[in-house]
């Protein structure tokens, strides 16, 4: 017998185990009695991270594509060409999110797989691949959530007029974002515009960690970009063509097809490090520069005072019309929520170079008197810190007028090298699960209006910075031979999400 069958062999036997173990780990008091009648749960990921088939299908280069094709830039060279070729594979991952009992899938379209342009001529091999997608999930039972940008943007927008900081992507993408609603809106009732707008503008104008790779030279490694004023101007641009596509939806479709549509937001709970009103300060500045740079205007029309007075003429205005179109733009928010950090304050007073990080006049702390904040996962950024999520929640209910919310993603990495007994055996992610679920309960019963729940992430993949070091998934992939294993935290779910007999 050659290694691979008895690879294979010894997996399933791995496997069954997990199953059979996951049987009698606590669900800590939770089932789909302790959420409301119909509350959603599902499961999330992206194009870029999944699919596959990168350069081919049809499929035009994204910013992604371009960024890191730059040695070095990713561990192992690794890039988004094969992933976990869910393109192909995606029956075999819809059918298991079935089995485990998933009500609802989070996926994104990928802009350049339908527009390889941006702009006009359409890829009708790219459409017929969603059409497959989304009809599948319906004849499984699974309701598609998709998102129509996961930072893929398409690199001929870059080039034609630098992307998201060009005014034309507005027109761009509300004509993208229409062509999909016309396209898929007969069967698609939950739409996203834009999963992590912040991230984008942040990651990819203000240090240029993430594409396109924009920054001023004291704050990252990049041959050019404004940290001063590119977040701003991007960040105003991305709020407008999340408007303007909900406002084609809302004129032209959602009548007819009786959906609704949202945004996706990250949000880290950021908690004062003392009780002195300084690091109070400290902390609300975060929060305002974080969640409220997006939540701000999409509510109440302006974005925060904090920003405007620390900004100033750096900050971009909207118009009136702007306000009218930007205003209430949104049926759903969806918050993505994965740690908390301690906040202190630190105002930059030598510094000379500007950039939104500096604006924040924030240190950030990952323990207090010594003690962590929570135990921390494999990425760098992610420390576990459960009840930071029932206080983001509550921010958002209180602040912004409690509006219809999603818990988008939420979630938890191991190393990608661990033997594959560790990986499989995952009680370190169930906690994690767990410990969450508990504190979005208690938010649920103190009045959020949270309709469902997507865990982050079906089956491992491309991490962006990370590669395929770092494994978000409750379903293990060997990245050779792309077989799917369910780990025991798929089991966990399967259990959670089982609906009542009677």
């Amino acid at each position: 017998m050659s290694k691979s069958p008895l690879l294979f062999f010894l997996l399933c036997i791995l496997c069954s185990a997990q199953c059979d173990e996951a049987e009698s780990v606590d669900l800590g008091g939770l089932s789909r009695r302790s959420f409301p009648k119909d509350f959603v749960f599902g499961t999330a990921a992206s194009a870029y991270q999944v699919e596959g088939m990168a350069s081919k299908g049809g499929r035009g280069p994204s910013i992604w594509d371009t960024f890191i094709k730059q040695p070095g830039r990713e561990p192992n060279n690794a890039s988004g060409e094969v992933s976990v070729d869910q393109y192909h594979k995606y029956k075999e991952d819809i059918d298991l999110m079935a089995k485990l009992n998933f009500d609802a899938y989070r996926f994104s379209i990928s802009w350049p797989r339908i527009f390889p342009n941006g702009t006009g001529k359409v890829n009708k091999k790219g459409v017929a691949y969603y059409n497959r997608l989304i009809n599948y999930m319906l004849k499984k039972g699974i309701t598609p959530y998709p998102n129509l940008n996961h930072y893929d943007l398409p690199q001929a927008l870059q080039d034609r007029y630098n992307g998201w900081l060009g005014r034309q992507v507005v027109e761009d993408f509300a004509d993208y974002a229409e062509f999909c609603f016309k396209t898929f809106g007969d069967r698609v009732k939950n739409w996203q515009t834009f999963n992590e707008p912040r991230v984008v503008a942040a990651l990819g104008y203000d240090n240029g960690f993430f594409a396109p790779g924009r920054c001023s030279k004291a704050f990252g490694n990049c041959t050019e970009g404004n940290s001063a004023t590119e977040p701003y101007i991007v960040a105003h641009n991305l709020i407008l063509c999340h408007a303007a596509a909900v406002q084609r939806y809302r004129e032209k479709y959602q009548e007819k097809q009786k959906g609704r549509i949202g945004i996706l937001l990250d949000f880290v709970w950021y908690e004062p490090l003392t009780r002195s009103k300084a690091d109070n300060y400290a902390a609300q500045r975060a929060r305002d520069f974080h969640i409220g740079w997006f939540m701000h205007p999409l509510v109440y029309g302006e974005y925060p005072k904090t920003m405007q007075n620390i900004v100033g003429k750096r900050l971009p205005k909207f118009t009136k019309e702007e306000v009218k179109m930007v205003k209430g733009s949104f049926d759903f928010v969806g918050i993505n929520q994965y740690t908390a950090y301690y906040m202190y304050d630190a105002k930059q007073t030598n510094s000379k170079d500007l950039g939104y990080q500096q604006d924040w006049q924030c240190g950030f702390a990952y323990d207090r008197h010594g003690v962590p904040i929570g135990p921390r996962a494999h990425s760098y950024w992610l420390y576990i810190v459960p009840w930071g999520l029932y206080k983001a929640v509550n921010y958002i209910k209180e602040r912004y007028g409690n509006p219809t919310m999603i818990l988008a993603e939420n979630g938890m990495d191991q190393p990608g090298n661990l033997t594959i007994p560790k990986v499989l055996h995952d009680t370190v992610r169930i906690n994690y699960y767990k410990s969450y679920l508990v504190e979005l309960k208690k938010a649920i019963k103190d009045g959020a209006n949270v309709v469902g729940y997507f865990q982050w992430t079906f089956v491992d993949n491309f991490e962006w910075r990370l590669g395929y070091t770092s494994r978000f998934g409750i379903v293990y992939v060997d990245f050779k031979t792309l077989k799917r294993y369910p780990k025991m935290s798929a089991y966990w779910f399967k259990r959670l999400q089982q609906r009542d007999k009677h």
